[in-house]
């Protein structure tokens, strides 16, 4: 009988980013229908912040969304550095972003008439 060696597992270099996404309107989006768009709060893993970005785009696509402008908050190491508030429940989502290695959208905010800082003269 053979004994087979397994080999330890890599440390994984995925990370959680948190993303501010802004979507406008699309059919089939699921959005409320006076809505004019909405502003997403997403926890996505990836090697860096640019794969999170790029994986949660398309993703978005998939779900007949028009994402439409990202916004990079960094990792929860980065929003600590920075003061940021972060809630048990904000971690925990942040964690099975993770474990699942994927896109979690933790709210959704929808637009009502015109954006306010398309306003801003």
């Amino acid at each position: 009988m053979t004994d087979t060696v397994k080999k330890p597992k890599k440390p994984s270099r995925q990370q959680v980013y948190t993303l501010l996404v802004q979507i406008g309107r699309k059919d089939g989006d699921g959005l409320p229908a006076k809505a004019t768009g909405a502003g997403l709060v997403i926890y996505a893993s990836g090697i860096d912040e640019a794969e999170a970005v790029r994986e949660t785009v398309a993703i978005l696509k998939q779900a007949d969304t028009a994402p439409l402008d990202v916004t990079g908050y960094g990792t929860l190491a980065d929003r600590e550095a920075e003061g940021h508030e972060i809630s048990d429940e904000e971690r925990a989502l942040m964690q099975r972003a993770l474990d699942e290695n994927s896109v979690i959208v933790a709210q959704m905010e929808p637009f009502y008439g015109t954006h306010p800082e398309m306003n801003a003269d």
